[in-house]
């Protein structure tokens, strides 16, 4: 019989590198609560939403929250269908789409046999809450029972535009470095790894590229069209590859000059063999330790913007946007401080992940070499 530690198969690299970024604690856990925090974000429109999770009316059942999350299914149902009287003329139903909460409130006063069950949060990001029964004080209100951090200068709730923000600006950071990675790697490899007048020629039109002003290109853009968050995904994705495209030229430069490229050839091994099967997986370190670093320039960036005005179209939640707020009205404190707080500890969750995968691909740790 042979020893188990002889049965044992050998950890992968990767593996082991895996295996030390979970021992880093600080990184580790602000990866769980991050990556577990955006995956419940997805789950928003059931959590806080001012749409009711099931209506009963009638003897019929309704599910507009879920019917949302469904783009095949409406999930809009007219007051006059739900029953649904405006407050200041009980003779009267109320025109348009069905206010849930005041639905609620009705049904249970009537006490026949109708329902509402609402999200645990019953509020939207973009609801305007100004003419709702109830609501006190001219905007902004600060934090109250019902509204936990407070409505910002519009009447909107600030906890639903900050959760709805968190989400906007993980996506966002997230969809411009896969695209930046995906094309600055693909040039920079290209370049690296030819060389010569193709490595000469792509750098002076990289460098070109990279002499376009970035903000004048945003602000001539916003100004012509109202940019989405596909938009100004696109627009920065066009600017961030760059860097990338270096740090790939410098590996593969340093990656081709050495023994294993020269046996790969040798061998016959074609180019694109050696680039994808030798090369890359030995260029990815600085890369992938460079990721969440270039996620904090993503929503860095995403903020700036919105706070310039140049960012996403209004009333989309933005994190920028609710810090302008506080700017403008700077005696309202929650509008300055959850905004900045929820910047400040997503990105420091970012930073600690990305501390703790730089330790963990030390090539001085873990090599594929050695």
């Amino acid at each position: 019989m042979r020893p188990d530690s002889l049965q044992d198969k050998p950890l992968t690299v990767f593996q082991r590198r895996w295996k030390k970024f979970k021992t880093i604690k600080r990184g580790w856990y602000s990866f769980r609560l991050l990556l577990g925090l955006y995956l419940l974000s997805f789950l928003l429109p059931v959590l806080v939403n001012n749409k009711a999770l099931v209506v009963s009316h009638g003897g019929e059942l309704y599910f507009p929250a879920f019917e949302q999350l469904m783009p095949f299914m409406t999930s809009h149902h007219s007051a006059e269908e739900l029953g649904v009287f405006d407050p200041r003329r009980p003779d009267r139903m109320m025109r348009g789409e069905a206010n849930y909460r005041l639905a609620e409130t009705q049904y249970e006063a009537a006490d026949k046999g109708d329902w509402v069950l609402m999200p645990p949060y019953p509020f939207h990001p973009i609801e305007n809450l100004l003419k709702e029964p109830g609501f006190e004080g001219r905007p902004p209100t600060t934090p109250d029972s019902t509204h936990w951090l407070g409505t910002d200068d519009r009447g909107r709730d600030v906890l639903a535009r900050l959760v709805y923000g968190f989400r906007i600006s993980i996506t966002f950071a997230l969809s411009v470095v896969g695209i930046a990675y995906l094309v600055g790697m693909s040039i920079g490899a290209t370049l690296g790894f030819f060389g010569g007048r193709v490595d000469m020629f792509g750098q002076r039109m990289v460098e070109i590229w990279a002499a376009l002003p970035f903000l004048y290109t945003v602000i001539i853009i916003s100004s012509i069209i109202s940019p989405s968050l596909w938009v100004l995904v696109g627009i920065l994705s066009l600017f961030y590859w760059i860097g990338i495209s270096f740090y790939m030229r410098g590996e593969f430069l340093r990656e081709k000059a050495k023994d294993y490229v020269a046996a790969a050839i040798s061998i016959g091994e074609s180019r694109r063999s050696i680039m994808l099967k030798h090369i890359l997986p030995n260029a990815l370190t600085p890369i992938v330790t460079f990721a969440p670093f270039a996620i904090v320039g993503g929503i860095s960036s995403l903020v700036s913007l919105d706070y310039l005005g140049f960012g996403l179209a209004p009333p989309t939640p933005s994190w920028g946007e609710l810090m302008g707020q506080g700017l403008s009205n700077i005696s309202a404190w929650h509008l300055v401080l959850f905004p900045m707080g929820a910047l400040f500890g997503t990105l420091l969750m970012v930073v600690f992940i990305g501390e703790a995968v730089r330790e963990a691909f030390d090539p001085k740790v873990f090599s594929r070499l050695r």
